[in-house]
This record gives C-alpha cells, sequence and structure tokens, in this order.
C-alpha cells in the first residue's frame, strides 16, 4: 500500500501542470485561522504560513512518549539535511494536537530540545481551528485504531504555489524525506542522471539489529560518536543490566511513569525529551541490543571506556 501511495504521489507531481492552473488548495480552500507560534506571535495559516510556500507539516503534542518523539526527531535531521534553505525556500511547521497543555512556552522548550532552527515553527490555537486545519491538511485522525497517540506520525509536503501535495511517513528515512521536499521545490527542471541498474548492485547483507537500530534510533543515538539528541550507547550491554535495558528499550514511557531512577535521570540530563516506545517486540529487543553488543566489542574507541549516560556516567546503575 505504501508503494502504491508513492506512486500515486509521483503521478500526481507529474501531472500537477492542470492543477496548479485551477489552484484546488489555495486561499479559498484553506482556513485563514490564527494559530500562535511557540514565541507568542499570531500568524494567519494561509496568509502567513502557506502563501506562495513549499511547506512540511506535522502534528504533535509535547508529552507524546509514541511517535511523536521520533517524528519530530526525523524532521531535525531533514532540517540539518536541507541546511539553510530552511526558513528561506523551505517552511517547517509542527503543530500541536493538545492546545490545552501546549502552550507557546511549552512548544518553545520543546523546540529547543529537538535543535529546531529557524524556518520551523511551533504552533498552538483554539481546538476547533486546530481540528479543521487538520482536516484540511488530511492529517486529522478520527475513530477507532489501536494508534495509541490518537494520530498517525504523517507528514504533509507541499508546494502551495502550484497545487502539489503528497503525505509521508514523518518516521521516514530523512534522506528520502529531503530528497521529495527539495523535488517539490525545484520540480523537475534538472536533468536526471542515469542510474545503474538493480541488476549491478551488490548483495545487501544487514542483520535485523543492525536494520532496527539504523531506522528506530539512529537518529537520536549514536555508537561511538558522542552524545546527539540522546545519549551515545556504545558500550552500554556491558554497562547496564541486559534485563534492564530489555524492558526500558521495549517500554521507556511505563518506566519513566513507574519512577525508575535511571529512566528520570537519562529523561533530566536528555533535556526532558521522551524516549519514544516504539512498540518493538521481545525478538525485536533482544536483535537490537545484541547488534550494539557487537558493535561495542568491535568499536570501543578506549579500552574500557564506554560512551554516554545510558551507558552508565554519572548515574548510579541497577
Amino acid at each position: 500500500m505504501r508503494c502504491a501511495a508513492a506512486l500515486l504521489g509521483a503521478t500526481s507531481l507529474l501531472a500537477a501542470g492542470a492543477a496548479s492552473a485551477r489552484q484546488p488548495w489555495g486561499r479559498d480552500y484553506f482556513p485563514n485561522v490564527s494559530l500562535t507560534t511557540q514565541d507568542g506571535k499570531v500568524v494567519r495559516l494561509y496568509d502567513d504560513l502557506l502563501k506562495d510556500k513549499v511547506v512540511a507539516i506535522d502534528l504533535i503534542y509535547t508529552h507524546c512518549h509514541f511517535a511523536c518523539p521520533l517524528e519530530t526527531a526525523r524532521l531535525a535531521e531533514v532540517q540539518r539535511l536541507l541546511g539553510d534553505r530552511v526558513g528561506k525556500e523551505i517552511f517547517f511547521y509542527s503543530i500541536t494536537l493538545d492546545p490545552k497543555r501546549d502552550t507557546p512556552a511549552a512548544l518553545k522548550a520543546y523546540a529547543e530540545r529537538y535543535r529546531a532552527g529557524p524556518g520551523w515553527v511551533f504552533l498552538t490555537g483554539s481546538p476547533d481551528d486546530i481540528k479543521l486545519v487538520a482536516r484540511k491538511l488530511g492529517l486529522f485522525f478520527d475513530g477507532p485504531s489501536a494508534v495509541r497517540d490518537g494520530h498517525t506520525p504523517d507528514l504533509m509536503i507541499g508546494n502551495v504555489a502550484t497545487g502539489q501535495w503528497m503525505k509521508n511517513s514523518a518516521v521516514d528515512n530523512p534522506r528520502l524525506l529531503a530528497r521529495t521536499i527539495t523535488t517539490l521545490l525545484d520540480g523537475y527542471r534538472k536533468p536526471v542522471a542515469p542510474e545503474r541498474s538493480y541488476t549491478e548492485a551488490r548483495e545487501l547483507s544487514i542483520s535485523k539489529g543492525e536494520y532496527l537500530f539504523s531506522t528506530k534510533c539512529a537518529v537520536c543515538h549514536t555508537l561511538g560518536d558522542g552524545d546527539g539528541i540522546g545519549p551515545d550507547v556504545l558500550g552500554v550491554t556491558r554497562a547496564r543490566d541486559r534485563a534492564w535495558l530489555a524492558r526500558y528499550v521495549a517500554a521507556p514511557d511505563r518506566m519513566l511513569a513507574e519512577g525508575d531512577p535511571i529512566a528520570r535521570d537519562l529523561y533530566a540530563k536528555y533535556n526532558q525529551v521522551n524516549m519514544p516506545n516504539l512498540s518493538l517486540g521481545k525478538d525485536e529487543v533482544a536483535a537490537v541490543l545484541d547488534y550494539i553488543d557487537a558493535r561495542s566489542a568491535a568499536g570501543r574507541k578506549e579500552p574500557g571506556r564506554v560512551g554516554g549516560a545510558l551507558a552508565g556516567e554519572g548515574i548510579a546503575k541497577p
């Protein structure tokens, strides 16, 4: 289904010429409601945020323990990849789903935790206006579902001037998201160099643990390259009790809610960023820990030293 959606999205881009002439998703479509930024500035949705811009928009809330931390971290990586084009040619908007709790001050603190730069605006407003905006953007989630935080981690990317819009997974590969955004910005004006055939590609060899770490963990954690949004985890399997690690990777939100002292200390040390509950099964957790253990054994930079606070620097071990 994801592949089909991607193909349909690509088709919509190619057929956008006719759509742009009609401007089907312009001033007459988007409500020009008032929203408030993390700096307390009141802005209009269409006039100030959307008109003639290339935008990437997602829905979050600051106390989320599930998809929101991961999608915000992914968008932070996309921001890094796009560089100074963000804020000049491309604009990011994260709109809270919980305006009663997410005041401008709360959103500002949240933005700082993820190192949001110029051109990335966090927004709140009235509950009714936010619901209306979410519906118009195709991001509103309503109805019974197993989604625990009340919404799906989607990123709506649009070139408002041309009427081109695409919905993407907000937790997708940041390089793919960056390329999708620049395609909407630059269009198909640039010649595409011929690519090698898949038949020439060398065989891909990647373990389950490496795949999970690279797709779920690496946006916040490194293995020996220092702390990022979260701690460097090189050596963590040698420094921490394996059973504790397994419980923490599987359900960090639950351990934090239960008052686990290490979970609390990590939350405080790393700017109160919630480690997301990624719904990993027991076998998946074991695969991730096995991969970290193998990399730690092979890649420890200094004999006898382990990296980061999760590995136990300055925090009592269980």
